[in-house]
C-alpha cells in the first residue's frame, strides 16, 4: 500500500528486488518497476511458500510442476520425471526476515493468527536474522506449548508494535434477502 508497510520502504528506495506472488496496488512500486529501478520475480503463492520453507530447512532447491509452460518457468531448469515436466525452484535464503506475530513470549516463541500462519513461519526460518513484531509480549510459560507456531530459536529480535490493521482493497456484493439467513432461523448472520 502507498504510505504504509512496504510502501514506506519503497518510497525511500530500500527495496531492490521483490519476490512475490502478488504486488498489490502500490503506485510507487509500479513506477519503480516500469522504470527498471526495481527487480520483480513472480512466484505462484504455494511455490513462494515452499521456496521459503526449503531455504529454512537448508534445502537448495526442489522440482515442481507449478508454472511449467508459463512465464514463471522462463530461464529455469526443466527435468522430466515419469513423463511429466517439472521446473527447478531454488530455496530462498534471506539475510533478513521481518515477520509479524500475534503473540510471543520474551524468548521469541510465537503464535500467528489467521492468514499470518501461511507465510510467516517459513519466512522467519529462511532468514539469517529474524526480526519479529508482535501485538503482545508475555512471560515464558504463559503460552500453551502446543499452540506455539514458531520456536524462539529462530527469532533474533522481538519488537512490540502498535498496529493499524488495513485492508488493501475490499470488494463486496449486495446481500440478497435469503443469501445469509440460516434455514429455519429467520435471522441474518
Amino acid at each position: 500500500m502507498d504510505d504504509f508497510g512496504l510502501g514506506v520502504l519503497l518510497q525511500t528506495r530500500q527495496v531492490k528486488k521483490m519476490c512475490s506472488s502478488y504486488v498489490g496496488e502500490n503506485a510507487e512500486f509500479m513506477r519503480q518497476y516500469l522504470s527498471g529501478e526495481l527487480e520483480l520475480e513472480f512466484n505462484p503463492q504455494g511455490t513462494l511458500a515452499e521456496r521459503m520453507r526449503a531455504g529454512g530447512a537448508g534445502i537448495p532447491g526442489f522440482y515442481t510442476k507449478t508454472g511449467v509452460g508459463t512465464l514463471v518457468a522462463e530461464g529455469k531448469e526443466e527435468k522430466v520425471f515419469n513423463g511429466e515436466t517439472y521446473i527447478l525452484e531454488e530455496g530462498i535464503f534471506a539475510d533478513l526476515a521481518i515477520v509479524k506475530a500475534w503473540k510471543a513470549d520474551t524468548t521469541g516463541n510465537a503464535i500467528f493468527r489467521k492468514t499470518a500462519r501461511n507465510f510467516n513461519l517459513p519466512a522467519a526460518t529462511c532468514g539469517k536474522i529474524c526480526v519479529m513484531e508482535v501485538e503482545e509480549i508475555v512471560e515464558p510459560g504463559e503460552l500453551d506449548p502446543d499452540a506455539i507456531h514458531l520456536p524462539g530459536i529462530y527469532v533474533h529480535r522481538l519488537v512490540q508494535g502498535e498496529f493499524e490493521k488495513r485492508i488493501e482493497q475490499r470488494t463486496t456484493r449486495p446481500r440478497s434477502d435469503t443469501s445469509n439467513t440460516p434455514a429455519g432461523t429467520g435471522e441474518e448472520v
